[in-house]
């Protein structure tokens, strides 16, 4: 008897050997599994992300208020990061590292992927420059602030090596060549001479040297515009970037260009207000192509073969001066959805990565304070989460379910009343 019991004593200790085993094996296995989808993101390069179709890019502000003084909590970052990744959002352009607004995405980005390690998401790092006395009335384009670039450059270096898992790129100024940024546009010298430090740092293995850089820029200033832009820094600038970011807005020039849309009374009397509509912004698509292919062209000029992505473009749906009723009448939801939905499918097609401007309306942009101004309005969600005409069928596939912003579940604009919204498009002005 004594024996017997010894014997299944022993059974059940070979039982619960293999039991405790089996569960440190699928531990060991879990964790491994989590720290390879680490290594792999890491390992993630630039080149991979911005070539790949699956892999979409947005420009992200997620300020929710009428000044930047009030910054978006972590909680809120963390709310929105969710809400673009149930999109297909994988890759992220901030602007500039004077307020900690960046350095918290990055934080909130590696706090949701070590929640979830299915969670994927990377940085264009932006860093802003200005010339001397930018912001004055007396701005020196001739020089740089140096110090404050410097700092910015710094910061920069700082949370690329930080978090080298999720900053893929850095950008070098944001329209900071481009000669209507009056206020605080700089040669090309010097953001040839931040872009050589920085990719000097990368030799020197001081920077990741995956780490992609490049400068975000308008159109002519990469060359794509008048000669005046084509000048030797800017081809050297060209030769010293990883990659060219280019911006380009179809939306502004309906304004700046009186003859955009093209239209006259005989094509009134032909087609439909709504047919006008839709060849306005086949017009407006066409226009956005050919600035990229000007770029393209000069790069050609010059003997240059680099990789072309755009770094910005994007449309307003509200405006009470310049784009809307009383202007170009280019300010609405149903020519936004349009407009984002040609362009998604040109660069996924073209495998051109696209940092769609923007993701969320921002209050504080318009530079007046006037609610109705058009930079107040050009995210794909309004400041309360709902989704703009574009993302009316991402609500209905139920994307956003069980996600909030401020609190409120994602719904439709207008309350999904399809009348009421077209109610809402502005024909484009015909000419006389």
């Amino acid at each position: 008897m004594i024996k017997k019991e010894i014997i299944n004593l022993s059974k059940h200790k070979v039982i619960r050997f293999h039991l405790i085993a089996l569960l440190v094996y699928w531990l060991f296995i879990s964790c491994n599994s989590t720290e390879n989808q680490m290594i792999h993101n890491e390992e993630m390069t630039a080149k991979e992300i911005l070539n790949n179709p699956k892999y979409l890019a947005i420009s992200y502000g997620g300020y929710r208020h009428n000044t930047r003084d009030i910054q978006p909590t972590m909680d809120e970052l963390k709310e929105d990061l969710k809400i673009l990744s149930s999109l297909g959002i994988k890759i992220l352009r901030t602007y500039n590292l004077q307020l900690p607004q960046a350095s918290n995405i990055l934080k909130a980005i590696k706090e949701l992927k070590l929640t979830d390690s299915n969670f994927e998401m990377y940085v264009m790092l932006g860093a802003w420059i200005d010339c001397e006395n930018a912001w004055t009335d007396s701005p020196n384009h001739e020089k740089e602030d140096e110090s404050a670039n410097a700092i910015e450059i710094q910061k920069a270096i700082n949370l690329a090596n930080m978090y080298p898992e999720i900053v893929k790129i850095i950008a070098v100024g944001n329209e900071a060549m481009v000669n209507w940024a009056w206020s605080y546009y700089v040669k090309p010298g010097v953001i040839l001479k931040w872009v050589n430090h920085l990719q000097d740092l990368k030799k020197q293995r001081k920077l990741p040297e995956n780490l992609w850089i490049t400068s975000s820029d308008n159109f002519a200033s990469w060359g794509g515009g008048d000669d005046s832009y084509h000048t030797e820094d800017l081809n050297a600038l060209i030769e010293a970037v990883d990659f060219i970011s280019m911006h380009t807005y179809a939306f502004h020039d309906t304004h700046y260009n009186p003859s955009f849309w093209n239209f006259n009374k005989d094509l009134k009397n032909k087609f439909s207000d709504l047919e006008i509509i839709n060849k306005s912004m086949e017009n407006s698509f066409e226009y956005t192509v050919s600035q990229y292919k000007s770029v393209k062209n000069y790069l050609r000029k010059i003997g240059v073969d680099k990789q072309v992505h755009i770094g910005e473009l994007g449309w307003s749906t509200v405006s009470n001066e310049l784009y809307g009723e009383q202007g170009s009448h280019a300010a609405d939801e149903y020519k936004q959805a349009l407009f984002f939905e040609k362009v998604r499918k040109w660069t996924q097609e073209e495998k051109i990565s696209c940092f769609y401007f923007e993701a969320f309306d921002e209050p504080w942009k318009d530079s007046t304070g006037n609610t109705n101004g058009s930079e107040n309005h050009f995210g794909l969600f309004t400041v309360d989460g709902k989704a703009k005409y574009a993302l009316w069928k991402n609500v209905d596939s139920g994307d956003f379910n069980g996600l909030t912003r401020n609190g409120n579940s994602i719904l439709k604009t207008f309350n999904g009343n399809s009348e009421t919204l077209f109610n809402s498009i502005l024909t484009p002005p015909i000419n006389e």
